[in-house]
């Protein structure tokens, strides 16, 4: 049956999302407050406010189905949606509990997930007790690496935010993992093989996907243990992005959950034999979730804006980029580059470990976005 589904948000997850669904007989409606956004063009696109109460649930009252592709959104007109009979998914519940840290890590405590320990923090100094270092998050707002900073010794005290946020063990890294986990209404669930995440160190954002991921088979059993866990607590429909630190003791943890697409499932694109996009779809329309089989290995390297370069976007050496073989651009329809702006990304084939990392690193020095 053809369906009217409704996103809040309109940026690339979404713009990709609906790429991959137009090959079938829905249609899609976007509220985004810039109507310049990347789903503008390919979708019926409402200009508004997505935080705005009245202006959520005007937008979903002639939808069948309302959705996310980012949480950051009037959870309680998605509460008012929900009342009114409309299908909201995931359930405004869990986007509530995610959209908020304090509650976001409450849930893992309640449910014995295990992430590092915590203290909520509301700008009161004397009554800290966790050790040095740790990590302040943001209650609320944080997005892309904003919202989170490393408090490393006494003489960092004077950068806390006093905004209501969580306190958190600082994990000793040893690699940072994710893996997407989707589920219907028929309680269905299908899991994408666990990738791993290299962060770029100045940005906080992530540098390149890899797909299969080089771990134990005790760290499979670890993450598997998560994400069931997780899906039954939830107990909600969706597709999950639950990010991971492995500590240097073989340790997994939860670092957050995203109830949304995500920017760790992008090779799943060419790299398996569904993507996040196909999955998420069928998810909305409660159809049999699909294969997320792998075959060889694949990548992703995001594409963002170089340092000092604002304006109208330029991509440079994407050309001989596009000579590569088995080599995927995938460009997010936005005008305007500013530094650090996630503006597209590349996804790359290989048949090892070694010859992916080659060419993502062959690809990072061949292609800048600049400005004109």
């Amino acid at each position: 049956m053809t369906m009217k589904i409704g996103i809040l948000g309109g940026g690339q997850l979404g713009r990709m999302f609906i790429q991959n669904a137009l090959k079938y007989d829905d249609e899609f409606y976007v509220l985004d407050p810039n109507s310049d956004c990347s789903c503008a063009n390919i979708s019926h696109f409402t200009k508004g406010n997505f935080n705005d109460f009245d202006s959520v649930l005007e937008f979903g009252k002639d939808k069948e189905v309302i959705t996310i592709e980012i949480e950051h959104v009037n959870v309680e007109a998605l509460f008012e949606l929900e009342k009114l009979g409309k299908k909201v998914i995931p359930s405004a519940e869990i986007i509530k509990t995610i959209q908020q840290k304090i509650l976001q890590k409450e849930f893992y405590k309640k449910h014995q997930i295990p992430s590092p320990d915590f203290e909520i923090y509301d700008g009161t100094y004397d009554e800290m007790k966790i050790e040095f270092p740790f990590v302040q998050k943001l209650n609320t707002g944080g997005y892309d690496g904003k919202g989170v900073q490393i408090i490393k010794d006494s003489n960092d005290l004077k950068n806390l935010w006093v905004e209501d946020s969580v306190l958190e063990n600082l994990v000793d890294i040893e690699k940072e993992l994710s893996i997407i986990v989707a589920k219907n209404e028929n309680g269905e669930t299908k899991t994408f093989p666990v990738t791993e995440m290299v962060a770029d160190p100045k940005l906080n954002l992530l540098d390149f996907n890899i797909c299969p991921s080089e771990i134990s088979e005790n760290v499979q059993n670890q993450i598997d243990e998560i994400a069931k866990k997780f899906i039954a607590a939830a107990n909600s429909s969706g597709l999950f992005a639950i990010e991971l630190f492995l500590d240097k003791n073989g340790k997994v943890w939860v670092n957050e959950t995203a109830p949304r697409l995500h920017n760790s499932g992008h090779q799943t694109q060419e790299g398996n034999a569904n993507s996040q996009f196909e999955q998420f779809y069928r998810v909305l329309k409660n159809f049999p979730l699909a294969d997320t089989e792998h075959s060889g290995f694949s990548g992703m390297l995001n594409l963002v804006g170089e340092e000092n370069y604002s304006g109208t976007v330029k991509y440079e050496g994407l050309e001989e980029v596009l000579k590569l073989p088995k080599t995927y651009v995938h460009l997010y329809g936005k005008t305007e580059t500013k530094p650090g702006r996630k503006m597209g990304h590349i996804n790359v084939l290989a048949d090892s470990r070694e010859e992916l990392m080659e060419k993502l690193v062959k690809i990072k020095e061949m292609v800048r976005v600049v400005s004109v």
